[in-house]
């Protein structure tokens, strides 16, 4: 069985109008993030890791920001093509696991939901941990969110 490991990072300021959505779920705070899609960078940052563990061009080749097709779309329809483009080149999600960086909102309550939605969608675990710059930089300053992640595949 061969696996691969790939790695995604995403970020986003505020200023969006809401909802806030991360890893597919809206998340109460009063200003949502600005992106040409819904601005959900843990469904970004998972796409990515696993259009890279697949051996993908990214995402923003496969959904390209200037595109009107995809803007404003869904973090979930994404990651729903993401699953689609990574079982036509031969694999099978194995894992993934997203690192949400930020110092509002508070994660913790979200975690479960965030973890859930996701897993369903790619079809095998995702975990969501949550952690911040102490003050500093951009997320410290809380301007807006990042988030790394890493996902698993194997050939199908």
């Amino acid at each position: 069985m061969s696996s691969r490991v790939g790695n995604g990072f995403d970020a986003h300021r505020f200023g969006g109008e809401g909802p806030l959505m991360l890893g597919t779920i809206a998340v109460e705070h009063p200003e949502g993030l600005v992106g040409h899609s819904d601005g959900d960078v843990v469904a970004h940052a998972v796409c990515d890791a696993l259009l890279a563990a697949a051996g993908l061009p990214d995402i923003g080749v496969h959904f390209p920001p200037g595109e009107i097709e995809w803007e404003g779309v869904a973090g979930e329809r994404l990651l729903r093509e993401v699953v689609a483009l990574v079982t036509e080149a031969g694999f099978a999600v194995g894992n993934a696991h997203a690192v949400v960086i930020c110092e509002r909102p508070r994660l913790s309550p979200h975690r479960d939901a965030m973890q859930d939605s996701m897993t369903a969608i790619v079809g095998a675990p995702v975990t969501v941990h949550a952690t911040t710059t102490e003050g500093m930089g951009f997320a410290g300053r809380g301007e807006g969110i990042a988030c790394s992640a890493v996902a698993m595949v194997r050939r199908a």
